[in-house]
């Protein structure tokens, strides 16, 4: 073969290497796209409302998560026969690793446990990865501008796990709401995969593929690329929500900015692309819709008439957060660490005291929440907030908290977190008094002290 077929060759093959792309939206029909609507899901009680939000950490994250989802399935509400306290969930924020689990749940139901820990959590998807991306045969597909390493972690994921499944699996298989979240590396704010912010796009994520959401939360920037879509804002005649104006009218802080960012979508001469990143960059514990939505009541007539009208009256809000914090023993020595271990600490530095005053930020919003709406006296809040660090057992905390980041980490490490998931949520006192509340009882076996 010569040179010149050799170049020609791979030029062909890079060329047929392209995004996944998204879709265009003819007509906005909100009884038919990937929306939050509450009680939709069957067989769950009228008067709980359950959200679980799931951070970002690799598979640390995903399997403190896995444990979680474990623990609520082995808690019973008496009452109603051998229902679980799972089947209450209406809805899940994810970002990066936590969004795995969470895309996983929402497309498996019960039989995610079945699939995801020899699907992912206990695979090298790390090496797979890296392996693939210095493979030469994968290289002319790498070149191209509209495929990148991201992609091509879609495709593996899509390959061990999500079996190119769109978000119309979500949509129809009566699972909680699962928000995908990742960050507009233009402007720095969150983007999520769902047909609130699709609508704005005038593109329909009922046929988006699970896998590319999911490698986009993931997709740390540097190592992975962005993941890319196409707006065709202005072409479905897409009506902006009812607390837009009002946030643009007047400065409402946080929400303004984010009313602001989100209107500039329309404008599909100077954003005709998307490009999303690690959803960690703008909200790495994944609490932002909330917030968002709290922010939005007091503008909003629909979502006040939403939660006056609302049969719950046990409102729980689970956080599961992977922070981790590794030991350092710098300060024993006189000298200072390198330029670039410096820089990518002091990164790493702002990432977690931004996500510890997001989560601080969002316990304040729930505290004032009864203000905000005036929920009538009867309406009992549950916040319950999961870290490493609420193990009183510092060696305990300390192995945890020093796990790395990352999509590989040795099966036994992966059952401790489970097991510490597990632990956390079971000893939580807010998640106690619930118990309490609803009369459940856990059905199964205890796990030992995650060491």
């Amino acid at each position: 073969m010569t040179l010149f077929t050799l170049a020609a060759l791979t030029l062909l093959l890079a060329g047929c290497a392209h995004r996944r792309p998204n879709t265009p939206l003819t007509q906005v029909d909100r009884t038919k796209g990937y929306y939050f609507h509450p009680n939709v899901r069957t067989n769950q009680s009228d008067d709980i409302v359950l959200a679980l939000a799931f951070s970002g950490g690799g598979t640390r994250a995903a399997a403190f998560a896995y444990g979680v989802l474990e623990e609520l399935r082995d808690t019973k509400l008496l009452k109603d026969g051998q229902r679980s306290l799972l089947n209450e969930v209406d809805v899940i924020s994810a970002v990066s690793g936590g969004s795995v689990t969470a895309a996983a749940y929402g497309l498996y139901g019960d039989r995610v446990f079945e699939v995801l820990e020899p699907a992912f959590l206990k695979r090298n998807v790390q090496r797979t990865l890296i392996l693939q991306t210095f493979n030469p045969l994968r290289w002319p597909a790498l070149w191209s501008s509209t495929y990148g390493r991201s992609e091509l972690a879609a495709d593996y994921y899509d390959k061990i796990l999500f079996h190119g499944a769109t978000f119309e699996a979500l949509r129809t298989n009566n699972s909680p709401f699962v928000v995908i979240n990742g960050t507009d590396i233009t402007s720095g704010a969150r983007f999520d995969f769902t047909q609130h912010s699709f609508d704005l796009l005038c593109s329909d994520v009922r046929s988006y593929p699970i896998a590319s959401a999911v490698a986009a939360s993931s997709a740390v920037p540097g190592a992975l690329t962005p993941i890319t879509l196409q707006n065709f804002a202005g072409s479905c005649g897409c009506d902006l929500p009812d607390w837009f104006e009002p946030a643009l009218a007047a400065d409402h802080g946080r929400i303004s900015r984010r009313a602001d960012i989100l209107h500039s979508y329309m404008d599909v001469t100077n954003h005709q692309y998307i490009h999303v990143v690690d959803g960690g960059v703008s909200d790495n514990v994944a609490v932002h819709p909330f917030i968002d939505y709290l922010l939005t009541i007091p503008l909003s007539p629909s979502r006040r008439q939403e939660m006056q009208q609302s049969r719950a009256r046990k409102i729980v809000m689970i956080s599961v957060n992977a922070y981790a914090q590794h030991d350092r023993d710098w300060d024993r020595h006189e000298e200072a660490p390198g330029s670039l271990k410096t820089a990518t600490i002091a990164a790493g530095h702002t990432l977690d005291q931004r996500s510890l005053e997001t989560s601080d930020y969002f316990k304040d919003g729930l505290n004032r929440l009864p203000e905000m709406v005036k929920l009538p006296s009867d309406v009992k809040l549950y916040p319950i907030f999961l870290s490493f660090t609420n193990f009183r057992d510092q060696d305990q905390a300390n192995f945890y908290l020093n796990l790395p980041t990352s999509f590989f980490l040795p099966g036994t490490d992966v059952d401790k977190l489970r097991e510490a998931g597990r632990e956390l949520l079971r000893s939580d006192p807010g998640f106690q008094e619930l118990l309490r509340d609803l009369g459940a009882v856990r059905s199964g076996p205890d796990t030992m002290t995650a060491r």
